[in-house]
C-alpha cells in the first residue's frame, strides 16, 4: 500500500486526482460490480501495487474509435490515469512512447515475463486473407512481419484474460460487412472462449471496459451471457429501458417519440445505453432524436441494415 500522492503527482505533472480520490472512486466502481468488502480490500491492494496489473493493448482492423472513446473519459478521472498511473499498461498502440521495433521487443518481453499474468485488450477484428498480411503489428524481432492473426494467438495464448474491446472485436463489426474483403473474423473464431470478454458497442463504452478490467483484477471473470458478454451490461434490451418506450410514435427521424417505426433498432439490441448514455453521461443516440442503429448487435452492420425506415 505504499503508494504516495507526491510520488503520483511527480510521474504526471496533470495529475487530476489524488491516491485517496482514486480509491474513493475505485469503491464507487466496486460497489457498481456488487463487490463485497473483501473484494474491494484486494482491489485496493492490487491497484496500489505498482507493479500489476499489467495491460497489453494491440489494434487490429479499426478506426481508434474504441481508442478514443476510452481516452475521452473524463468523470471521475482520465482514463490516462488510470492506465497510466494504477494499471501497468505495456504496451498501446496510440499511447506507448515507444515504437518501432522497440515497441515489438517490449510486447516480446512482457508476454514472456508476465504469462498467464497480463490482460490482453484487443481492438478491431482480425484480417485472414492473404495469410493475415492486411493487418502487420509489426517487424518481430527476426524481421519477419508479425500479422495481427499471429499476434492475437501468441498473445491471447500467454494472456490470462482477452477483452474484445468494441464490435469489431467482438463479433466482426465494419470490417467484417459484405463484402468483407480481407476476410476479417471476431476474436471469438480464434481464441477459447472462456478467456474472451465481448464488449461490444461501437465504439465500446469506455465505462464497461474500466469496470471490466476492475472486475477481471478484484474478483475474475464476470458472469457473461451466450455471445461472451457480462450480463451486468448486457441482459437488457436497449428498448426494455429506453425512457421513450410507450411514448407516442415518431413519425419522422429528428422527432421526439419512439422510433420504433423508424427502423429504431433498441427492440432487438442488448445493451444498457439508456442508463449509462455516452460522453460521460451527457447523451445517448436516442436522446439525440436518432434511432439505435444496432452498434451492439452481433450481426452489426448487415443484419440492422438499413438503419432507417421511412
Amino acid at each position: 500500500m505504499e503508494f504516495k500522492e507526491k510520488s503520483l503527482k511527480r510521474r504526471n505533472g496533470s495529475m487530476r486526482i489524488t491516491r485517496r480520490e482514486f480509491l474513493k472512486w475505485a469503491a464507487t466502481s466496486a460497489a457498481a460490480l456488487g463487490l463485497s468488502q473483501l473484494d474491494l480490500l484486494r482491489l485496493e491492494k492490487v491497484l496500489a501495487d505498482s507493479s500489476a496489473p499489467p495491460v497489453i493493448w494491440i489494434q487490429g482492423a479499426s478506426c481508434s474509435g474504441c481508442a478514443i472513446s476510452l481516452l475521452n473519459v473524463t468523470d471521475p478521472t482520465t482514463v490516462d490515469d488510470v492506465l497510466l498511473n494504477h494499471i501497468s499498461l505495456k504496451y498501446h498502440p496510440n499511447l506507448s512512447a515507444v515504437a518501432g521495433h522497440m515497441a515489438m521487443e517490449k510486447i516480446e518481453y512482457e508476454m514472456i515475463d508476465k504469462m498467464g499474468q497480463f490482460i490482453l485488450v484487443v481492438e478491431g477484428s482480425v484480417p485472414t486473407s492473404a495469410n493475415g498480411k492486411y493487418c502487420i503489428v509489426g517487424e518481430k524481432t527476426d524481421g519477419t512481419p508479425w500479422t495481427m492473426y499471429q499476434a492475437v494467438q501468441d498473445l491471447a495464448a500467454k494472456a490470462k484474460y482477452v477483452i474484445a474491446a468494441g464490435t469489431c472485436a467482438a463479433f466482426g463489426g465494419i470490417p467484417g460487412g459484405n463484402p468483407n474483403p480481407t476476410s476479417v473474423v471476431h476474436l471469438d473464431e480464434i481464441v477459447e472462449k472462456n478467456k474472451v470478454v465481448n464488449l461490444p458497442a461501437c465504439p465500446v463504452h469506455p465505462t464497461h471496459l474500466v469496470k471490466v478490467i476492475l472486475e477481471l483484477i478484484s474478483t475474475g471473470m464476470p458472469a457473461l451471457d451466450g455471445e461472451g458478454r457480462p450480463k451486468a451490461f448486457f441482459s437488457r434490451k436497449l428498448h426494455s429501458n429506453c425512457p421513450r418506450r410507450g411514448t407516442s410514435r415518431a413519425k419522422k427521424i429528428g422527432e421526439f417519440g419512439c422510433m420504433n417505426g423508424l427502423g429504431c433498432n433498441g427492440p432487438n439490441t442488448y445493451i444498457d445505453c439508456p442508463l449509462v448514455k455516452w460522453n460521460n453521461g451527457v447523451n445517448w443516440c436516442i436522446g439525440s432524436n436518432h434511432p439505435c442503429i444496432g452498434c451492439a448487435y452481433p450481426g452489426f452492420p448487415d443484419a440492422v441494415s438499413p438503419f432507417y425506415k421511412f
